[in-house]
């Protein structure tokens, strides 16, 4: 079953987030099970990102062989967790400039 998976990072900056995304290289070797990634920062500079997983067990894979073992390298603090079932996902013709090929 597809969930959304939701990390908010108190103490994870912009800084932090471009480290991983060089270390684990997601948009060069996607993840498998991985269906949408998208983050932002709030005013405090804190990380919020929001992905869609074909499963937990993908989530789980992705965050204990890559996410969980960069953030540990790279002196990152762990982010809280939400985690839900998919109800609907919609993907409207606009996210084709986002595709990663």
């Amino acid at each position: 079953m597809p969930i959304l998976a939701i990390f908010y990072g108190p103490g994870i900056q912009q800084d932090h987030y471009e480290a991983l995304r060089r270390e684990i290289g997601w948009e060069r070797r996607h993840p498998d099970g991985g269906i949408f990634h998208a983050a932002s920062f709030d005013e405090a500079g804190d990380a919020h990102v929001v992905d869609v997983w074909e499963s937990q067990e993908a989530l789980d894979a992705f965050v204990g062989g890559h996410l969980a073992p960069a953030m540990q390298k790279l002196q990152i603090p762990p982010p809280q967790l939400a985690v839900y079932p998919l109800h609907n996902l919609n993907a409207y013709p606009t996210i084709e400039r986002f595709m990663l090929r």
